[in-house]
């Protein structure tokens, strides 16, 4: 066991290394010595199952890293809970104390401070449950629940599920971890015929901040429940969610390249599929992309079936590409085939812009910014830039069934990436970020699209760390902070990182 002296000449001798991509300077890391108290405390209370871990462990370094550098902090230890009773102990303990927290599911957060600290942080990984409940069909398309742990990536769900021949509306890309991608809303392949994975959750259990363990549905802690839906880790910690299970075979898609030759085509052929295609079992994600200064797209192709109609993807295969593994497949093997993790340690941001279509015009501001961008990056240390655009059906909304994140009335995603190397360029990434989406979002207003002032409602999983509340939570914001003030009296969450009723 590491003891408070052991971990303070720790922190003295490595005053001056770098640690997870965060400089380390003795100032700092005295400061976080003061937590050590807690940490120890922690140690003392919690079972033995559950583990508490302090600079240089190997599972100190696990559970602080990020996917994007940019968000890791030098906690003054890792806790890993084992149950939700430990998971209480731990709340109780640093709400006494007043030592801020961080919780911590799959790390794909790239705001700093969102799911990290200099305190402690909680790492969710020993919740990796998945116990799939059948039932006959249901009027809803359900054939049971699926019991799922918060500390998993949605890869490891699927992978779980895929005996049953089961799924869950789930992330799209490898490595999204299932806390923060549900608790921020869940926008899924299967989200045109099934909502989002909001609209699948049927409990939630959660230790308040009180260290209650409780849970959340529709007809108990109603309110919790709603906050729960969109408003991330402001009523406590999730331990587990509870969610639909829908039929899921074999499906047909994968990724296709291609480079700047063909970008018109793409665009084209992005703006039909748009336009014209009406099939709920189809989606897309184009991407366009600017690597190490050269700009291409990115396509993800999906199809819920194992080959899709004529006349849905054509205006896609058609079109020269670089590279191609588009094939009928599982769905596990599906979201593998894209390399979200490709850019794993380097600093990143998100930024959004919520549309109701996509004209061809705002696809063509959408590709004119990122090769205008991606040019000036190349001389800021830039790496990788990407325009994320991901057109929804209007069936998706009529699954709503409501939640913190409003999402009634039909908008979709844009999401803007950016990453780089060097810390000395932050500030530059986040202000090109937020103009990017200003020119994509005034071009989609001035094509008469009405999106502008309070009808401008952000998708919280891409939001910026300074985004108003007001812009993700629209008429909502009330009614949040009343359920807040009931659930967290004290305000022990704003211990903790992210957005803030």
């Amino acid at each position: 066991m590491w003891t408070r002296l052991q971990t303070i000449l720790t922190f003295l001798t490595f005053g001056a290394i770098v640690v997870l991509g965060v400089p380390v300077d003795i100032e700092n890391e005295l400061a976080n010595s003061d937590y050590i108290t807690t940490c120890e405390a922690i140690e003392d209370a919690v079972s033995n199952s559950t583990g508490v871990y302090y600079f240089l462990h190997p599972l100190y370094i696990k559970g602080n890293i990020h996917w994007a550098s940019s968000s890791n902090q030098n906690s003054a230890c890792v806790v890993e809970p084992a149950d939700p009773k430990d998971v209480s102990t731990i709340l109780k303990i640093v709400a006494n104390t007043f030592t801020p927290f961080g919780i911590r599911s799959g790390g794909h957060a790239t705001n700093p401070g969102f799911s990290s600290t200099p305190g402690v942080q909680i790492a969710l990984f020993k919740f990796s449950q998945v116990t799939y409940h059948p039932a006959p069909l249901a009027a809803d398309g359900s054939v049971g629940t699926v019991d799922i742990g918060s500390g998993l990536v949605w890869d490891s769900v699927y992978a779980a599920l895929e005996p049953h021949g089961v799924n869950v509306v789930g992330g799209r890309v490898t490595g999204v971890g299932v806390g923060g991608f549900t608790l921020g809303g869940g926008y899924s392949w299967l989200s045109n015929q099934y909502g989002l994975t909001i609209d699948t959750v049927t409990a939630f259990e959660v230790v308040l901040p009180n260290g209650t363990v409780t849970t959340a549905t529709e007809t108990t802690n109603s309110d919790l429940f709603f906050g729960l839906k969109g408003g991330f880790n402001n009523f406590g910690i999730v331990t587990k969610f509870t969610l639909l299970a829908f039929p899921q075979g074999q499906v047909w898609g994968g990724l296709q390249t291609f480079t700047a030759t063909n970008l018109d085509r793409v665009n084209q052929a992005t703006a039909d599929f748009a336009a014209n295609v009406t099939d709920p079992k189809a989606s897309i994600i184009t991407t366009y992309n600017f690597l190490l200064g050269w700009p291409g797209v990115s396509l993800l192709m999906f199809y819920d079936g194992p080959n899709p109609p004529a006349g849905i993807f054509e205006r896609f295969t058609s079109i020269p590409h670089l590279t191609s593994d588009v094939s009928t497949r599982s769905f596990l093997s599906l979201v593998g085939a894209s390399p979200a993790n490709s850019t794993y340690g380097l600093r990143g941001a998100f930024n959004t812009v919520s549309v109701k279509n996509y004209s061809l015009p705002l696809l063509k501001q959408v590709l004119n910014q990122s090769t205008t961008w991606g040019g000036h990056a190349s001389l800021k240390s830039g790496f990788f830039i990407s325009y994320d655009v991901e057109p929804f059906l209007p069936s998706m909304n009529k699954r709503s069934k409501g939640g913190a994140y409003p999402h009634d009335d039909f908008l979709v995603p844009l999401n803007l990436y950016y990453a780089w190397l060097s810390e000395s360029q932050d500030k530059w990434y986040h202000s090109t970020l937020e103009d990017s989406a200003r020119v994509i979002r005034e071009q989609a207003i001035s094509e008469g699209q009405d999106i502008g002032g309070a009808k401008q409602i952000k998708y919280g999983n891409y939001a910026s760390a300074t985004e108003d509340l007001a812009s993700l939570y629209g008429p909502n914001l009330g009614r949040l902070k009343t359920i807040k003030a009931k659930y967290d009296p004290a305000n022990i969450m704003a211990l903790a990182g992210g957005y803030r009723f």
